[in-house]
């Protein structure tokens, strides 16, 4: 086919999408959750086991968390381009795409208003802690939703079934992961919540969940953009 035929542009503009979408997939989470484990891990004071992520924006270092929010955050814009390439008509096409949209603004977003420290009571709260409190719960939805407008998609593609099993196991378990993360940041008036102490471990498994099932969808991603340039060779 001409090269300078509309048809072929639009082909290979679709071919590049999905290739640099699969290595934004890619490369987005493995970046964000390295990043976390070892600041966490390194920072002077912060037990993972205890305390958000967003938590390691404050202080003298928090740059480096900052940065690793816009990153990621960006990163999962250029997959989800990729993804509406890959997805341009039938279930998940809409509402998957704007999902994916903004699950990336709202990492964006907690990473430019940053996080007030924990201990700060709603009534002292600051705008930007505020906003950032509010971008970081709509995740509670905006994951397990994400998973199950995908696995609509993925039951009937066969391109896409191998992975309609995972997206579902995903999508439950970031919503009980969630769910965990709202009872025990809500410590009770009679005792003690026993959740309190484990909510940065919750939260990590919960962003861990989900950044692998991201992962896999990239590299599935990547890999059609792979067979289809070796089909254009033929």
């Amino acid at each position: 086919m001409n090269k300078d035929h509309p048809r072929w542009n639009g082909v290979v503009n679709g071919i590049t999408w999905r290739r640099w979408g699969g290595v934004a997939g890619m490369v987005g989470p493995l970046l964000f959750v390295t990043t976390f484990l070892i600041e966490g891990w390194l920072r002077p004071g912060y037990d993972p086991l205890r305390m958000f992520v967003s938590e390691l924006a404050l202080g003298a270092r928090g740059w480096i968390q900052i940065t690793n929010f816009l990153v990621s955050g960006l990163l999962f814009l250029i997959f989800a381009r990729g993804i509406a390439t890959e997805f341009m008509t039938g279930p998940a096409s809409r509402v998957g795409l704007i999902l994916l949209i903004l699950n990336g603004i709202r990492t964006i977003g907690v990473g430019l208003f940053v996080t007030d420290p924990a201990a700060t009571p709603l009534q002292a709260m600051s705008w930007h802690s505020t906003l950032h409190l509010w971008l970081a719960v709509s995740a509670f939805v905006l994951w397990p939703l994400t998973c199950f407008v995908f696995y609509r998609r993925f039951r009937v593609d066969p391109n896409w079934r191998p992975l309609a099993g995972w997206t579902l196991c995903t999508g439950i378990a970031t919503a009980v992961l969630s769910s965990l993360l709202i009872v025990g940041s809500a410590p009770l008036a009679s005792a003690p919540n026993a959740l309190n102490v484990w909510l940065g471990l919750i939260q990590r498994t919960s962003i861990i969940t989900f950044s692998a099932w991201q992962f896999a969808v990239a590299w599935r991603l990547w890999r059609h953009h792979h067979n289809s340039t070796a089909l254009d060779k033929l």
